[in-house]
């Protein structure tokens, strides 16, 4: 894939899971794909990764700060960095939180996403009015 239409993937890919259209989704994500958030925490579907961050936030979307791409063994990997915001499950508005997500494409599919963010750090996630 070209360069744009691997960061164009990655960006759909993103923007749809925020809205929880997980059948299109997992339409673009390889067959046994991994999924591995912070703390080393893997996950086997996006519906558990949505069980699990269900009790974590109310809403979370991502600011694209940058997006790198780089050509490994007939692979892309993406690194897209930049800022989360939302409001936690206390109905408080945060915003600024540091995030990177590393995913790795192979033939137009997404295989892997390894998610790091500042979410547990940062105690946006406990905030209250």
């Amino acid at each position: 894939m070209e360069d744009k239409e691997v960061v164009d993937l990655v960006k759909r890919f993103l923007r749809i899971m925020e809205a929880r259209d997980l059948d299109s989704a997992e339409s673009m994500m390889a067959s046994g794909a991994k999924i591995t958030f912070p703390g080393g925490k893997e996950i086997s579907s996006l519906q558990e990764m949505v069980v699990n961050i269900r009790g974590r936030y109310e809403w979370i979307k991502k600011n694209f700060d940058q997006i790198d791409v780089q050509k490994v063994d007939e692979v892309d990997v993406v690194y897209v960095m930049g800022t989360l915001y939302g409001v936690n499950n206390n109905g408080v508005a945060f915003s600024n939180v540091r995030y990177i997500d590393r995913f790795v494409v192979e033939k137009g599919l997404i295989n892997q996403q390894d998610v790091w963010n500042d979410l547990a750090e940062s105690g946006v996630l406990d905030m209250k009015e």
